[in-house]
């Protein structure tokens, strides 16, 4: 297997920026990047969601190695949780966060931002480097129109509305809080908060 780099040179900033797996780890640790991962790869009509349950219906095989984790976590349909309790506990996450410990952006013992892990999250989330649902779960609210993703990056497939609706309930219902998708705090049922794992 290639060697991943979870980073980017970003243009003009002589230094290494992050991907959105990396911000999602700093907002909302392995959950939320697992979750990221799902969202991204439902909206680009990857996966697809069907009562509660993930299934692989795109014949793209995405490079990244947190998309692959979540593609070998359902082989079949599969139901979400399962998923992402999967993706959240794979050497792929292991060594993402790692790889923001070996940076000193997340802290070895707790494996939390550090102060400077802060500090690059809040730069991103200012200049709009990171995506909406990395920093606030699949509820945030996209810039332009209903038909856009997270601030207005990508064009939203009819339906992901009520697929990401029907994604948060079914998490809200696996962790006791009902159907109430805005309870959680700060996971995938999460509302605008950054809260972490």
């Amino acid at each position: 297997m290639a060697t991943w780099l979870f980073w980017r040179e970003e243009a003009g900033s002589g230094g290494e920026g992050l991907d959105l797996y990396q911000y999602a780890y700093l907002v909302g640790g392995d959950r939320r990047v697992a979750e990221s991962a799902v969202v991204h790869l439902t909206e680009r009509g990857v996966l697809s969601l069907g009562a509660a349950r993930l299934r692989v219906i795109g014949k793209v095989r995405p490079e990244h190695p947190i998309e692959r984790a979540v593609i070998v976590a359902c082989p079949r349909s599969r139901p979400v949780g399962e998923v992402i309790e999967a993706v959240r506990h794979s050497a792929e996450v292991d060594i993402l966060a790692r790889g923001l410990i070996s940076r000193g952006l997340v802290g070895r013992r707790r494996r939390r931002p550090t102060r400077a892990g802060r500090r690059r999250l809040a730069t991103a989330a200012s200049t709009g480097d990171v995506s909406a649902y990395a920093l606030h779960g699949h509820t945030a609210p996209a810039r332009g129109s209903a038909r856009h993703g997270p601030l207005g990056a990508h064009p939203v497939p009819d339906g992901l509305g009520r697929i990401l609706i029907r994604m948060g309930k079914a998490f809200d219902d696996d962790r006791g809080h009902g159907t109430d998708i805005s309870a959680s705090e700060g996971g995938f049922g999460g509302g605008g908060g950054g809260g972490g794992d």
